[in-house]
């Protein structure tokens, strides 16, 4: 298992090829994006992480890592392809099942196929079913699940040191996976099979929005019945088996946000507290935006700053951000403009661009003029702020670091 054929360059994809093809491997990284393929070959990277510049730029200039719009010939072929949604929280596998498309012309006997990608239940062993109807002339393939838990900001650590949960369609594929992943994870490897590994991980993000959840719903509460949340928190935190989470704005990104609907869809009468959890979070912005205009409604023409995009502290992701649709729900409910502080990005997102009253500027600008600060995200530029610099303001801070 030497040469790595990985599907997808994107925040998996690209620091897992990456990282094998300085660990020795000769990896061919796959993507349909002709810029992101052309950007990876000149040793330049396409999405912010720490230190991925360096490793990127060695594993080309090693000759090891080499990116292509179409797959070769390898030992492995690794997913790792967005799974979104299709309609009303239905996900959405048609980019998996056109990886498995691609890569079938390439497939060889013995060839091991592991599908990274966060998955509904099941996925794994349709890969399986694709691939006996595309490649009939193949006795034996190996396929796996191996579901990625990295956190974005962290992602080249945990790659090597967090623990793998691998599962095959069968035991002779969870043991070659197994094999595979003990050449470079330094975490323990945790061996099921494949119907397992797919809802382990949906569980773990799944467990966290529920706990999330409970801590917005909280939040409602205080407001209703005029309790300080982080106060309360605090003093419930102090007894020796409670630990509430933070309330925030909602609960963003690619992961908390979407995979437990997956498991309301395959699951919709048993998962009645996962599918509450999920509703009580989606809510979340909207309650925000109610906030953020009775305080607009108390000032004449009001200039009004927010402070964050993106789904968590201190990384440039905007996928299924909370403050980017409270944002955007302002900035169409509003007749003023809405000012933007976010330190990780360069330029508006095109869905705030088009709108026409959304201004990206740097906090410097925002603080002096600004009726309104809303905190939505707490970067480590808004918690070191001096506070004197927002007396006087009416401050909205969904995160708790201004209390």
């Amino acid at each position: 298992m030497t040469k790595i054929c990985v599907v997808g360059l994107g925040y998996v994809g690209l620091p897992t090829a990456s990282l094998l093809a300085n660990r020795g491997f000769q990896v061919y990284g796959v993507d349909v994006n002709t810029h992101i393929v052309e950007t990876i070959n000149r040793g330049a990277i396409h999405i912010y992480e720490p230190d991925l510049d360096v490793l990127v730029r060695a594993a080309v200039n090693s000759g090891n890592l080499r990116a292509t719009l179409e797959p070769r010939e390898a030992d492995v072929f690794i997913l790792a392809v967005p799974t979104p949604f299709q309609g009303e929280h239905k996900p959405d596998i048609s980019y998996i099942k056109a990886a498995t498309k691609a890569i079938a012309p390439y497939l060889g006997a013995d060839n091991l196929v592991i599908l990274e990608s966060t998955s509904p239940v099941g996925t794994t062993e349709q890969i399986g079913d694709w691939i006996g109807e595309l490649r009939p002339d193949l006795k034996r393939v190996y396929i796996a699940h191996c579901p990625e838990r990295v956190l974005p900001g962290k992602v080249l650590k945990e790659l090597v040191e967090n623990d793998r949960i691998i599962g095959g369609i069968n035991p002779e594929s969870t043991a070659k996976a197994v094999s595979f992943y003990q050449q470079f994870v330094n975490g323990e490897i945790l061996a099921t099979n494949a119907r397992t590994a797919e809802l382990a991980k949906l569980t773990e993000n799944a467990f966290r929005d529920v706990n999330i959840a409970f801590a917005n719903e909280l939040s409602l509460i205080c407001n209703q019945l005029d309790i300080d949340v982080w106060q309360l928190v605090e003093l419930a935190n102090r007894h020796p088996r409670v630990n509430i989470l933070q309330p925030g704005p909602g609960v963003g990104g690619h992961c908390i946000a979407v995979d437990p609907w997956f498991i309301v869809d395959s699951a919709p009468e048993q998962a009645r507290l996962i599918r509450v959890a999920r509703e009580v979070n989606d809510h979340k912005p909207e309650h925000v935006v109610s906030q953020v205009q009775a305080a607009a409604s108390k000032l004449k023409q009001p200039v009004i700053a927010c402070l964050g995009l993106s789904y968590k502290a201190n990384i440039d992701d905007l996928r299924e951000s909370p403050a980017l649709e409270i944002v955007k729900a302002l900035a169409k409910q509003q007749t003023e403009e809405i000012w933007v502080v976010e330190p990780h990005i360069q330029q508006l997102p095109a869905t705030l661009a088009q709108l026409g009253n959304v201004t990206l500027v740097p906090l410097e600008v925002a603080l002096p003029k600004a009726d309104i600060l809303v905190l939505l995200v707490d970067h480590q530029d808004f918690i070191n702020l001096d506070r004197q610099l927002i007396e006087g303001k009416t401050a909205i801070d969904t995160r708790g670091i201004w209390h």
